[in-house]
């Protein structure tokens, strides 16, 4: 079954919409990667300030080439670049070992 990687990012109040939007932009950049299965970013609604970004991958091969490849090249640029919007950040590794779906879906 697939691989789940969830990167917790904490981010000061006064840097969630940055953030938000950023991940808006971003659109494509994951999405045609071999290996990809899902993508969501989940806003905290209380009690924390660390968004969740969860992808989920067809296994660990697609994620590591998918961290080498377009990962790696979009995270690489000049001094321009934008201070990040997160404070810090955790990568936490799940294998799927059960699933369902909604009947019918």
């Amino acid at each position: 079954m697939s691989i789940v990687k969830i990167n917790v990012l904490t981010v000061p109040a006064e840097q969630r919409e940055v953030l938000e939007k950023r991940f808006a932009s971003r659109a494509g950049s994951v999405e045609n990667s071999d290996g990809f299965e899902w993508f969501e970013l989940l806003r905290p609604v209380e009690g924390t300030d660390q968004y969740l970004v969860y992808t989920r991958w067809r296994d660990e091969a697609a994620f590591q080439a998918w961290m080498e490849g377009p990962m790696k090249s979009a995270h690489q640029g000049g001094g321009d670049r934008p201070k990040p919007a997160a404070s810090g950040s955790e990568v936490w590794s799940f294998e799927v070992v059960q699933q369902a779906a909604p009947k019918g879906a």
